[in-house]
């Protein structure tokens, strides 16, 4: 019997929005960010997909480390890097890249003993205010680094921006313009930019880029959409009618009774829930697509079920598809709805959903 609930997973769509970035920045190259199970993708099937970007970046060694268990012999860059000597030894094992963004990692570097030296990448902190070496760090570091017998050379120097989804960029702007003051004149590959980063701000896509989001055919701007970005979804969330139930008006709908029907109306009772990952919060009126017809949710989602108004379709069966986010119904809308960002929600699909990889 197939599972009730799905996550289907469009390669072709992760293939193009690949090409998409390709055609964005075509001078730089692309590491594809893969971490958190690939945004809730599949961090394996989404990096065979994905074989033709130069490089994958994962936040953590086990995410690295599952890569190369399944083949993928890309260059991999550890974006929090190393804690401690033994994953350092484990980092340089399986040949990763690694982050250096505190003194302490300075440290193990300085003490680690090898004949094959590590693709360090140096972070500095321009303003994100997250991990990296502040301004005036950033003389000492580099100099450490460079002189680091365990480190190839020259480094990369990346930066991340904290609002390159502002459509005014001033901040965005700032970021840049320190970053290259810092950098001025040391060697090495550059790296800024992000999904958002490398669509609206084209002065920041250097050397690497650095695409997450965009990758998995969601917009990182608000207010436009993934289409209008030349961008396809990758996952469609795809659940079943498990029920069908006719009320009266004035009957409420779910926990708390918060929907109430304004006229004899028609539910279609869906397997899915925020035991899925499909937010708790969600209002009603989100769109879903019943047979591929618009439908809305109403009530509270509960942990395995929502209800849906299908009094306008024609007759629904127990067993149609229902579509909750991807082509049709942008995931999105549906976080918009949620009062959240859809990183949540595709990074949220829960265990039980089953992944169906085409």
């Amino acid at each position: 019997m197939a599972p009730i609930i799905r996550a289907i997973i469009d390669t072709a769509a992760l293939r193009h929005n690949l090409g998409r970035v390709r055609e964005l920045a075509p001078r730089s190259r692309v590491l594809a960010v893969i971490k958190a199970n690939a945004y809730g993708h599949g961090i394996v099937p989404t990096a065979v997909a994905l074989a033709g970007a130069d490089g994958f970046a994962v936040a953590r060694l086990e995410e690295g480390i599952a890569l190369r268990a399944a083949g993928l012999r890309h260059r991999v860059l550890l974006l929090e890097g190393v804690f401690g000597a033994g994953q350092l030894r484990q980092a340089a094992d399986h040949d990763f890249d690694i982050m250096v963004h505190e003194p302490e990692q300075i440290d193990l570097l300085e003490a680690h003993r090898t004949e094959r030296p590590f693709r360090a990448w140096l972070k500095i902190d321009t303003g994100m205010n997250r991990l990296g070496f502040k301004p005036r760090q950033v003389p000492g570091a580099l100099a450490r680094l460079q002189a680091c017998h365990a480190v190839a050379k020259p480094l990369t120097l990346v930066t991340h921006l904290a609002c390159a989804d502002d459509a005014d960029g001033v901040r965005t702007r700032e970021q840049v313009a320190l970053f290259e003051k810092l950098v001025e004149g040391v060697p090495g590959d550059r790296s800024i930019a992000n999904s958002a980063g490398l669509i609206s701000c084209p002065h920041a896509r250097a050397d690497w880029v650095r695409p997450g989001l965009m990758l998995y055919g969601v917009s990182p701007l608000p207010g436009r959409s993934a289409e209008s970005l030349g961008l396809r979804p990758a996952m469609t969330l795809v659940s079943q009618v498990i029920a069908l139930k006719q009320i009266d008006a004035g009957e409420h709908v779910g926990y708390g009774g918060g929907w109430t029907a304004p006229r004899p109306t028609r539910l279609a009772i869906v397997a899915a829930g925020y035991g899925d990952g499909y937010p708790r919060n969600t209002a009603s009126g989100t769109t879903v697509l019943v047979g591929g017809r618009q439908a809305e949710l109403v009530g509270r989602v509960s942990m395995d079920m929502i209800a849906v108004d299908v009094t306008r379709l024609p007759p629904v069966a127990v067993g149609e598809t229902v579509a909750l986010w991807g082509p049709g119904v942008p995931v999105e809308d549906v976080a918009q709805a949620a009062g959240t960002i859809p990183y949540e929600l595709v990074c949220g699909v829960s265990q039980r959903v089953h992944p169906d990889v085409r």
